[in-house]
This record gives C-alpha cells, structure tokens and sequence, in this order.
C-alpha cells in the first residue's frame, strides 16, 4: 500500500445531503457525489490505520468504505456531528482499548457524553474501553506525526491536523473552521494536500465560505487543495466547473495517496 492514503467518509455538513424534507436541486440530485455523509475522514499506512472524527454516520460509514482495521481515534471537536458515532467504535475494541486522542475540553465532553464507557468500572468485551490521550504538542501514531492545528469554529475552538512522515508535509486537515492564524498558515505552507472547510458561497459565522477558503489556499500554497464539509447550496459539478485547476470538490468515499 501507499504510505500514507485518505479516504473521505464524510464531506458534508451537520444534517448531512440530502436534508431531511428538501426539495433543492442538491438533495434530490442523481449524482453520488452529492450524497454527504458528516465530515470524517479515515487514514491509513503500512504501521497504523486511524480515523478523524466519528459523526453519526460513522457505523454507514465503515460498512461502505469495508473498514476492518482501526488503531486510534482522532477528535477535532465535541458538536455531535463529530462524535455521535462514538459507541459504534465497539466492533474496534472486543479485545483492547481504543486511543482516543482529543484537546482537553473535547475529552471532557466526550467523557460526559460517553460516561458509560470513560467511567465503567471493568471492560466488558465488546463495549468501548477508551484509552484517553490529551493532545498537548505534536504526537506520533506509528511513523506519522500529528501536529494540532488550532482554530477558530465560531466561539468553538478547536484542532485541525497536519500529518507528516520523514519530514514531508502530507496533509492539513481543517474541516470546521472559521479563521485560521498566520502562525498555523506558516506551520502548513507547502503542504501537499490541502483539506478546509468552504461550506458554501454566501459567508457563514462559523464557517469558511469559497472564497474564504480559496483565499486561504493562495496562501498555504498546497500541492492540491480539497473542499470538504459542503452544504446543500454546492452542487458538485457545478461548483468544481468554477473552481482553479489545482482546487478540487471532495467526496463520500473519495482515496488519494501520496
């Protein structure tokens, strides 16, 4: 396999596409890159295999992509649409614990969420046993290195993800963001691929639009950029006909490796 390899289980918004009830164009098209699932994405390489995020899709979400193997859980934020999915890590835990790696305010609420697993008294086969590592620096999951990513979702705060291996900026990964300092600019210049938030045209106060992140991407300068966390207003083939040649749609179930 590739040394390092993603694959987009989630590039939509916290309802998810289609909407429940909508009649727009987006949630009733027959294209399958229009059908999003809540933003996660799932990496492997030859030492380790993790995920970022389990909304509450993740379960679907597994069984399309035939998910087998899981070392680690990596969290961005606590809103739901990044966590509900949680309790569906047990098909990963029959016969260990689970790293789970998170801010400390993300670990307190997933341990308040998910008390019945931070806070039962024996490990029962089968049930989740989260092994909770609080993301304080750089930490390494076999040979990939983890850089945490501060940035501002609204009042939220929280971690995007830079990977890298033997020194080589691979990927950034900043699903729900809204501003993004010089300082994590300056961390992820030049990195091979690009992954932000543009949920859609208009602007939004919590999160990057089009043009917020395209201005975003002329600054980092990637190898590629990739849009994820899309709302129904984007259609896929519509809005990548209007993009820059190097700036690209995600999609459910899309697989780059570098």
């Amino acid at each position: 396999m590739a040394d390092f390899q993603i694959t987009f289980l989630g590039t939509g918004t916290s309802q998810g596409i289609p909407m429940i009830g909508c009649d727009c164009p987006v949630c009733q098209s027959p294209d399958p890159r229009d059908t999003r699932s809540r933003s996660s994405i799932y990496v492997e390489t030859p030492e380790a295999a993790l995920v970022v995020d389990t909304g509450p899709d993740f379960r679907a979400q597994c069984l399309r992509e035939n998910v087998r193997r899981l070392d680690a859980v990596v969290y961005t934020h606590s809103h739901t649409d990044h966590i509900l999915g949680f309790d569906d890590l047990r098909s990963f835990c029959f016969d260990r614990s689970m790293p789970v790696y998170a801010s400390r305010e993300t670990m307190a609420d997933l341990a308040r969420v998910f008390m019945f697993a931070f806070h039962a008294p024996e490990h029962i086969p089968g049930y989740v046993k989260p092994d909770p590592r609080i993301i304080e620096g750089p930490f390494q999951i076999g040979e990939t290195t983890l850089v945490p990513l501060p940035a501002e979702h609204g009042r939220a705060h929280l971690f995007g993800y830079l990977f890298k291996r033997k020194g080589r900026l691979l990927a950034a990964y900043l699903s729900d963001c809204k501003r993004v300092s010089d300082t994590v600019v300056k961390e992820i210049q030049g990195v091979d691929l690009l992954i932000i938030d543009a949920l859609r045209h208009r602007p939004h106060p919590t999160h990057m639009n089009i043009e917020e992140a395209l201005t975003l991407a002329d600054r980092v300068r990637p190898g590629q950029t990739w849009f994820t966390h899309l709302c129904h207003e984007l259609g896929h083939a519509e809005t990548e006909t209007g993009l820059p040649s190097e700036v690209r749609i995600a999609y459910d179930g899309l697989r780059l490796e570098l």
